[in-house]
């Protein structure tokens, strides 16, 4: 277990080392689950209400059952008490719970989902460092915009790009326009303006990718949905020639520039500053908008 981490499942915190769901659990054995990871800032789940709102669409999305959001809300009240200032993110997973061997679900009315809420550390990163890799995301798969916990293509591709020196990886999707990265939403800096993929691409539709959308034009700053064909991945050749900026958005990294794409030092956008330094003071001022 991570140092500092606190866990909470079945409606009570557990010790270390505690065992926590079983050898057929169906978010084990295939991968049968959603998820969602939270900011902690000033010791609460930072914008709890759109993870859970998220959390209940990917679960239907995939056919579980709609989690319950008081007994989540529970649970993140445990874990953080427990962790005090320690916490730096908060996580809950639901899974389809013990069934079967294999891809078929136990029998409606026999089991019942797993739900387990952790906290953990976190560091507040600053800059990224990105790759591009050779996979791409399927925008019509049938998973395609829910946050699962089938990750394993995440994993194979962050390792190839930590592999390189990056701390993100970059995909496409199957038509070649820029979508995602493993674990955040990504935005391109040109012309003055903030541009990231449409969800039509495949990406996960990001709380921090929303509120960046949402909160920007108060600020000045222009943010918009990339139309049909405009943003391909070709598009950060012109990171890479200084034509344009990059930036990463997630729970735990905000609204991140980047520094470095494809072994290359590359220059931060002015626009993406302002946006990090204006998502940083909403957030403190807002915790759940």
């Amino acid at each position: 277990m991570q140092a500092g981490m606190v866990i909470w499942t079945d409606g009570r915190v557990i010790a270390p080392g505690e065992a926590v769901v079983t050898a057929t659990d169906h978010g084990l054995t295939v991968g049968d689950g959603v998820f969602e990871t939270c900011a902690v800032l000033r010791g609460q789940a930072f914008a709890l209400t759109r993870h859970l709102r998220r959390l209940h669409r990917s679960a239907v999305g995939l056919g579980l059952p709609a989690p319950d959001e008081d007994q989540i809300r529970a649970g993140v009240r445990a874990v953080l008490g427990v962790a005090g200032d320690g916490a730096g993110r908060v996580r809950v997973t639901v899974t389809g719970g013990p069934g079967p061997m294999g891809s078929n679900r136990a029998t409606v009315g026999e089991g019942r989902p797993t739900v387990i809420v952790a906290a953990a550390p976190a560091t507040r990163p600053v800059r990224a460092r990105v790759a591009r890799v050779r996979w791409v995301r399927n925008e019509r798969s049938a998973v395609a915009g829910l946050k699962t916990t089938s990750y394993a293509e995440n994993v194979v591709a962050l390792a190839a790009a930590s592999a390189k020196g990056a701390d993100e990886a970059i995909l496409a999707n199957t038509r070649g326009d820029l979508c995602e990265g493993t674990g955040s939403n990504v935005v391109v800096e040109a012309g003055g303006a903030l541009v990231t993929p449409a969800l039509s691409s495949g990406c996960l539709a990001g709380i921090t990718r929303e509120l960046l959308l949402e909160w920007a034009p108060d600020a000045g700053i222009v943010v918009r949905e990339a139309g049909p064909g405009e943003l391909l991945l070709a598009a950060l050749d012109d990171v890479l020639a200084g034509r344009a900026h990059l930036a990463v958005t997630s729970s735990t990294r905000e609204v991140e520039p980047v520094c470095w794409l494809d072994g290359s030092d590359v220059a931060v956008g002015p626009v993406s500053l302002q946006a990090q330094a204006m998502f940083r003071a909403r957030a403190e001022d807002d915790i759940d908008p």
